[in-house]
């Protein structure tokens, strides 16, 4: 495997040379930290910890440190002792930071950067996960597999709560990245190696972070993650495309599932046309004649390059099988159903629920209803 590299892992500091042009500022105050040493220190993929400017601290504690501007997101940290408070700089350029060294690492409050609060918050979540999973290890009145799975059920919760709260809709944000990075124990919370469902979700930042900031060292270690869980884990594949300014919500996602005779179809098949990407349940009220309209419109417009890509989530694979036998387009199974985490990445409030694709492909339409349905159709034609 691939080596992963985490956002801060080599115990190693360099000293970094000072550069010239653009400067981001990190001002503020620390106090109670008199004749101690604050430290700016960037947390690089490369070369571990590289410390960019450092200042004593007086009885005021006010303090003013500078470091290049990056190209793109980066994370650093403020540093006294073994208090650490995690910040990340992009276009920002200056940051405001107050605190009590007593409780500097989780008692500071951040302005003039959302991400900067938003790993603030995420850092005070990991704390009482943290001291959650503590107080279980040290339970001895249960067993050790009772200990792994309480441990694992609170793991479990935090990150449905950080998926669903802090990371879907946000793919290209720094604090996103930051969040996926997280450890408990010395163990990632997100598991990139094997979970399929995180591997999903670092699939997700990986390629919004290649169209906000294609090449960049972060995106490439985010793709080369991505790419090593899929070997992994063969049996599904979820390539996501991401484009912010044009998708609000989520974005595109090119997915493979298998049809019925169990070769895996790819929605990226379909590139060039126009793609009504369909989730439905066949095994549902008026499902049969919602696909006599489907197939009204396929039969009309097929031949000017409309294609249908339909998903289904019902649970009984035989069924599916014969509802969609004689259908003429691209009809998937997803055994996982409506537990999958393509419901959450493409925000599904209700089955059946489809979107509409241009031919470049953008994601242009979405609605559960028919009644505009060959409208749009016509007007991507």
């Amino acid at each position: 495997m691939k080596k992963i590299i985490l956002i801060a892992l080599l115990p190693l500091f360099v000293i970094a040379c000072k550069q010239k042009g653009p400067q981001f500022t990190i001002e503020g105050q620390i106090t109670e930290a008199k004749d101690t040493m604050l430290y700016l220190e960037h947390l690089t993929l490369g070369d571990g910890v590289v410390q960019l400017d450092s200042i004593k601290l007086d009885e005021m504690g006010d303090f003013c440190l500078h470091g290049p501007r990056p190209e793109n997101p980066e994370f650093y940290r403020l540093r006294i002792g073994g208090q650490i408070i995690n910040l990340s700089i992009d276009s920002t350029e200056t940051v405001s930071v107050k605190a009590s060294l007593p409780q500097m690492g989780l008692g500071y409050q951040v302005s003039g950067s959302g991400n900067c609060d938003t790993i603030r918050m995420l850092a005070l979540k990991l704390d009482t996960l943290t001291q959650r999973v503590r107080k279980v290890a040290e339970d001895r009145d249960l067993t050790l597999a009772e200990r792994d799975e309480q441990i694992g059920a609170l793991i479990d919760a935090y990150k449905t709560d950080v998926k669903l709260n802090f990371i879907q809709n946000r793919y290209g944000e720094a604090s996103s990245y930051y969040a996926m990075f997280q450890e408990v124990g010395g163990q990632m919370v997100f598991n990139p190696v094997n979970d399929q469902s995180d591997i999903t979700w670092f699939t997700a930042l990986a390629n919004s972070w290649e169209i906000l900031y294609p090449q960049a060292p972060r995106t490439l270690n985010l793709q080369n993650i991505a790419l090593q869980g899929h070997k992994n884990t063969r049996r599904r594949v979820l390539e996501i495309n991401m484009d912010d300014e044009k998708v609000s919500e989520t974005g595109i996602i090119d997915m493979g599932f298998p049809d019925k005779t169990g070769r895996e179809r790819r929605l990226s098949e379909l590139k060039g046309n126009v793609v009504l990407l369909d989730f439905t349940v066949y095994d549902m009220k008026g499902s049969q004649e919602r696909t006599l309209a489907l197939r009204e419109l396929y039969n009309k417009y097929h031949e000017r390059g409309f294609e249908i890509y339909q998903v289904s989530f019902d649970k009984s694979e035989h069924y599916w099988k014969t509802m969609s036998e004689q259908l003429p387009w691209v009809c998937v199974w997803d055994e996982e159903g409506l537990a999958h985490d393509i419901v959450q990445l493409y925000n599904l409030q209700s089955v059946p629920t489809w979107f509409l694709i241009n031919r470049k492909p953008e994601l242009v339409g979405r609605m559960e209803l028919m009644d505009d349905l060959e409208k749009e159709i016509q007007r991507l034609l």
